[in-house]
C-alpha cells in the first residue's frame, strides 16, 4: 500500500467530519484521484453521478449505524472506511483511461498491484490513507499495513470476491490493516470483533489497538 497521499488528506482540518460532506467528499476523492495518477502515470475519469451516488449511499448507511461511534471509536472509522470503500467499488465511479503503471513509483510489486486493477488501488488507497490521517488527527498514530497488501495474489482474491459480494471489501480492509475480518457478516458493524467486545464490557476503557504486519 502507498500512504505517501494521505499528507495531503492530513492537512484538512477535521476529516473525519469533512468527508460526510458531499462537495469534501467529492473534492477529496478527485485531488487523491489527481496524485495516484501523477505518481504511476495513469489518468483516472471520473463519473461524478456515480461518486455522488456512492457517496449518498454510504451516507444514509452510516446514519443507522452512527451510534455505535461511541461504543469504539477507532474500529469504527475503519468500519466506516470501509463502507466508503463498498460503494466506491459497487458503484466503480473511476476509470482508469491510459498509461502504464511505472515501477519507479514504488517498486516493480506495487506497480503490479496498480497495472492489475488500477480503478481497485485507487479505491482502496483512497480509504487506507483516510483512515491514517484520521487515526493520526484523532489518536496521534495512523494503523500499521499489513504485509497482505503488497501481495498481489491477496488483490486477485480480493477483486475476485468483491466482484461477487462488494461487502466483502470491508473484511478485506480490515485484513489490510491487521485486523480480524469478518467474512460472514463483513459490513455488519455489530459483529466486528471490537465492537463485540467493546458491548460485552461497556465500563472497561477500550484501547486503541494498530494492526501489526504478519
Amino acid at each position: 500500500m502507498d500512504l505517501r497521499f494521505k499528507e495531503e488528506l492530513a492537512l484538512m482540518p477535521d476529516l473525519g467530519h469533512r468527508l460526510r460532506r458531499l462537495r469534501w467528499f467529492r473534492m477529496t476523492f478527485r485531488s487523491h484521484a489527481r496524485l495516484v495518477g501523477a505518481t504511476y502515470g495513469l489518468r483516472f475519469e471520473i463519473d461524478d453521478a456515480k461518486l455522488t451516488r456512492a457517496f449518498l449511499d454510504w451516507v444514509e448507511t452510516m446514519e443507522k449505524r452512527k451510534d455505535l461511534a461511541k461504543v469504539d471509536r477507532a474500529d469504527f472509522v475503519i468500519f466506516a472506511a470501509g463502507l466508503v470503500l463498498r460503494e466506491l467499488i459497487r458503484q466503480e465511479p473511476a476509470k482508469a483511461a491510459q498509461g502504464t503503471p511505472s515501477s519507479a513509483a514504488a517498486g516493480p510489486v506495487m506497480a503490479e498491484i496498480v497495472a492489475f486493477w488500477p480503478e481497485g488501488f485507487l479505491y482502496t488507497n483512497f480509504c487506507v490513507s483516510a483512515i491514517a490521517a484520521i487515526y493520526e488527527q484523532e489518536f496521534g498514530e495512523a494503523p500499521a499495513i499489513d504485509t497482505c497488501a503488497d501481495d498481489l495474489r491477496t488483490w486477485w482474491s480480493y477483486r475476485e470476491n468483491v466482484e461477487e459480494m462488494p461487502a466483502y471489501a470491508v473484511a478485506f480492509l480490515d485484513r489490510f490493516l491487521g485486523a480480524e475480518p469478518n467474512w460472514l457478516l463483513p459490513d455488519d458493524p455489530s459483529s466486528r470483533p471490537a465492537m463485540v467486545e467493546a458491548l460485552e464490557a461497556p465500563s472497561r476503557p477500550r484501547p486503541i489497538r494498530f494492526g501489526n504486519p504478519r
